[in-house]
């Protein structure tokens, strides 16, 4: 039911996701992310939260993305039904993708970004997410969100598309996650919120708050 992205940036450290679905609050259904785990997206058509969170917690505890995902996804009589992405913080992708997740699915990896879909019109969607991405000039979350439009531009979700969602992760500062739960046009919702975000009165009292490196600040 979805399309999304991981990606890390290997100067400054920073992970984050973004995905956008035919359905609502993507997300709350897909992205999952920890600072000190990495980054996950579970998703599929009939998606497990829990898969999505426990495979952050085997990264967490040491396995890389690929032996998390396994472990993970073996032991589900459901997982035909679903697919997860998960990336750690070495930047190293895996995908488990079931077999009855639509007709058009999969995923492509790469060196510090996962790409991966369901019910696609076309599977084209996927490289045209990756290119979007690697080939932007702009900062990393605008780059995330770039890689939604240029999947909607390639065909996208096969029913149209109702929520979009961004998540990142820095050291230095809070949580970025942004939620379009519902919309006509949730892409454009969720650029006009991310414009919002970057409001410098917003932006000034963000600065103020805790994070990992200054947890008491």
């Amino acid at each position: 039911m979805t399309y999304s992205i991981l990606a890390r940036d290997p100067k400054s450290g920073v992970i984050g996701g973004a995905a956008a679905t035919g359905a609502l609050c993507v997300g709350g259904w897909v992205l999952r992310g920890d600072i000190n785990a990495g980054m996950s997206a579970s998703q599929g058509a009939m998606p497990s939260t829990m898969w999505g969170e426990d495979v952050l917690s085997q990264m967490a505890a040491g396995s890389s993305a690929k032996s998390a995902v396994r472990a993970i996804t073996s032991v589900d009589s459901g997982a035909a039904h679903r697919q997860l992405a998960a990336m750690d913080l070495h930047g190293k992708g895996a995908v488990h993708t079931g077999s009855q997740n639509g007709a058009i699915h999969g995923c492509l990896i790469e060196k510090n970004i996962v790409v991966c879909g369901n019910l696609l019109s076309d599977i084209t969607v996927l490289s045209a997410m990756l290119n979007a991405f690697q080939t932007s000039q702009q900062c990393f979350e605008e780059r995330l969100i770039a890689s939604l439009f240029a999947a909607e531009q390639s065909g996208g979700d096969h029913r149209g598309l109702q929520s979009a969602a961004l998540l990142v992760y820095k050291a230095d500062a809070p949580p970025i996650t942004l939620r379009i739960d519902y919309h006509d046009s949730p892409l454009d919702a969720l650029q006009t919120l991310y414009e919002k975000h970057r409001d410098p009165h917003y932006q000034a009292w963000r600065k103020t708050l805790p994070t990992q490196e200054h947890p008491e600040r």
